[in-house]
């Protein structure tokens, strides 16, 4: 399998899950703003969509969006349970945190990375996500995880949008147990070492 990615963006999701189950991966680097690939490829060619990640199989079928992405590695290795089986109740709820974190948390951060969005609009924004931040806080000062007390894929995506928070000028200290929750993934060695490979990457001109 392939992943192309670009540092500090939402691919760092399923780069955390393919580390976490030990599968066997190349990892390629993405210019976001030429969209050339380490690999020579015109990213556009991989992702008419134009943004990471993607993930292409072994047989050349490409798999984009996150939560999409993550669902499908984690079945290939179940006994890792990283989700819960399909057709339960259990992966329906993995399912609505996942369209949670993408449809309020990272949707609701992405324009802010637009420096030229008026401060009367980040300010509503920020306002707004952080009223999403409280519920995912809520939730995780009784667990350790969104599904209780073992990681998951959901975990690995929130992880990656709290680590945008800081830029955004959203202290997570605000959120004790957001805090924690992120240190506490932060430490895992997979998520170690997906930061560490991604900063090592040779940026693409």
């Amino acid at each position: 399998m392939k992943l192309y990615f670009a540092p500090d963006t939402c691919s760092l999701s399923p780069h955390i899950v393919l580390r976490e189950l030990g599968l066997p991966f190349e990892l390629i680097r993405v210019n976001n703003r030429s969209k050339r690939c380490a690999d020579g490829n015109d990213f556009y060619r991989i992702n008419p969509k134009g943004y990471v990640a993607a993930l292409q199989l072994d047989d050349g079928r490409i798999l984009t969006e996150g939560a999409a992405i993550v669902q499908y590695l984690a079945d290939l290795r179940p006994e890792i349970g990283l989700a819960p089986a399909c057709a339960t109740f259990e992966r329906v709820r993995l399912q609505e945190w996942l369209n949670f974190i993408t449809a309020e948390i990272h949707a609701g951060a992405s324009p802010l990375f637009n420096d030229a969005l008026p401060v009367e609009a980040k300010t509503l924004l920020r306002g707004k996500l952080r009223q999403r931040l409280a519920f995912a806080a809520q939730a995780l000062d009784e667990q350790d995880f969104l599904l209780g007390n073992r990681f998951g894929v959901a975990d690995a995506y929130l992880f990656t949008v709290l680590r945008w928070m800081e830029r955004f000028a959203i202290d997570l200290n605000d959120w004790p147990s957001l805090a924690r929750y992120r240190l506490r993934i932060g430490a895992r060695e997979p998520v170690r070492a997906a930061l560490a490979a991604e900063a090592a990457s040779p940026e693409v001109k």
